[in-house]
């Protein structure tokens, strides 16, 4: 991949005419996939797939194209060509881009993370033998991803990592379900049955009859994926600085008012993973580690090229799209063990979903309870609860009603394979709150 990458760079900077620029991104993959249902194989298949897109300027103006790689140079080359013929001839009729950024030559890099992973000859053998006598149906992907940037100025950046990624649904014969992800770089086949057994111990009370919860404060324990998805909402309308600068963020009171999360809560954009690139689709290189929040002040938000033209302000080199793309929660003293007597009585929240923002100024998100949430009692696990829908404020949950969080971080993986996998991570440990409403 690398060398068709490379190959492709020098082809197609050498059509430029003078006053152009061109950044190229490569994204691909050599992944195997296996679908499962019913704790069988129902497909399984390879996949050797890339694509390149082209950002051209000229003439203070940005077009934006593509071609999917074929791995044959002449191929490619004639459709990377067709590209930039198109691209300069539209250059040349649209309007000149007020916020331009050009691109830089700020140093070149190269990033292989090698891994243990699991062998595509052994994925069968290690995966079904632990989810015999449960229905389990799910998507496992595993192998190699890349990724490259290069711009005419002669900077070029080349990143590879492996990993795997098991996202299942355990469902009981009443269609109850128990969500997982097992994702990792080195295969652990011990620590891959534990957290498969887990899953099953919570199926097994997924059977017991379901409760109906009133409308109300509860204490609530949320595990990491329930955390993960609620960082998820950061980056839409939150921690962008071009969405406070709009003033439709929410954490404009963070921003404006000075207003505080819980001083246990502490959140960075951290790429120490070596499961997402350090540089943008710009081939811009932020630092490896950002604070955003730290010990519940906001410290700073994402800040592209881009936003930083068109506000004045510094940019960190995020995303254009301003989103968080490897946040990393810090982990509290609550061990796993003693979640349950910790919460003695309330709510345990494996999952949340279909969140959305109900009053983004105020921080406010709704969403459902759903997959393995439970009613505690006495420090023991009751029965699931049928589903509820939840509105409350982050400036709750994560502070003034933050009471503790869990010292175990996992690892929340982005599992969507539309096109192509997805790089990005969430990395997060469960948190205990005092109240969480919910209200239908």
């Amino acid at each position: 991949m690398e060398k068709i990458f490379n190959q492709l760079c020098e082809g197609f900077f050498s059509e430029l005419e003078n006053d152009e620029s061109l950044t190229l991104s490569f994204a691909g993959e050599n992944s195997q996939f296996i679908r499962i249902n019913n704790a069988s194989i129902r497909q399984t298949g390879l996949v050797d797939d890339a694509n390149l897109g082209l950002k051209f300027i000229s003439n203070n103006r940005t077009c934006e194209g593509s071609i999917t790689v074929s791995g044959d140079y002449d191929i490619d080359l004639s459709r990377g060509k067709n590209e930039i013929i198109r691209m300069r001839s539209e250059s040349k009729e649209i309007l000149e881009d007020p916020f331009l950024v050009m691109p830089k030559n700020s140093g070149s890099s190269r990033e292989i993370i090698n891994a243990n992973g699991l062998e595509f000859d052994r994925a069968v053998e290690a995966l079904l033998p632990s989810m015999q006598g449960v229905d389990l149906v799910g998507i496992f992907a595993n192998g190699k991803m890349f990724r490259g940037n290069a711009n005419s100025l002669g900077q070029k950046h080349w990143f590879e990592t492996e990993s795997h990624c098991l996202d299942y649904s355990l469902v009981t014969p009443e269609r109850q379900m128990v969500k997982g992800t097992y994702a990792g770089t080195d295969w652990d086949q011990q620590s891959y049955e534990s957290y498969i057994k887990r899953s099953i111990e919570k199926l097994e009370l997924m059977k017991r009859k379901p409760m109906r919860i009133e409308t109300g404060a509860y204490r609530t324990w949320f595990e990491a994926k329930a955390v993960a998805d609620f960082i998820d909402m950061f980056s839409w309308n939150g921690i962008s600085e071009a969405s406070l600068q709009q003033g439709c963020s929410g954490f404009g009171k963070m921003r404006h008012n000075d207003v505080r999360l819980s001083a246990k809560f502490s959140i960075s954009e951290d790429f120490s993973s070596g499961l997402v690139p350090k540089f943008n689709s710009n081939g811009e290189t932020g630092p490896d580690s950002l604070p955003i929040i730290s010990n519940g002040i906001l410290q700073n938000t994402l800040v592209s090229s881009r936003t930083s033209a068109e506000y004045g302000v510094s940019t960190n080199y995020a995303e254009d799209t301003e989103e968080l793309r490897s946040p990393s929660m810090t982990p509290g003293d609550l061990n796993q063990e003693k979640v349950l007597s910790q919460l003695d009585k309330g709510l345990f929240l494996s999952n949340v979903h279909y969140l959305n923002w109900s009053d983004n100024p105020g921080g406010r998100i709704t969403g459902l309870t759903r997959y393995a949430c439970f009613w505690v009692e006495g420090g023991e696990i009751v029965a699931p609860i049928e589903t509820m829908r939840f509105d409350d404020t982050f400036y709750r949950f994560f502070g003034t009603e933050l009471e503790s969080v869990g010292s175990k971080v996992e690892v929340i993986p982005d599992v969507l394979t539309y096109g192509q996998r997805n790089l990005g991570v969430v990395s997060c440990p469960g948190i205990l709150t005092n109240e969480f409403q919910l209200t239908l």
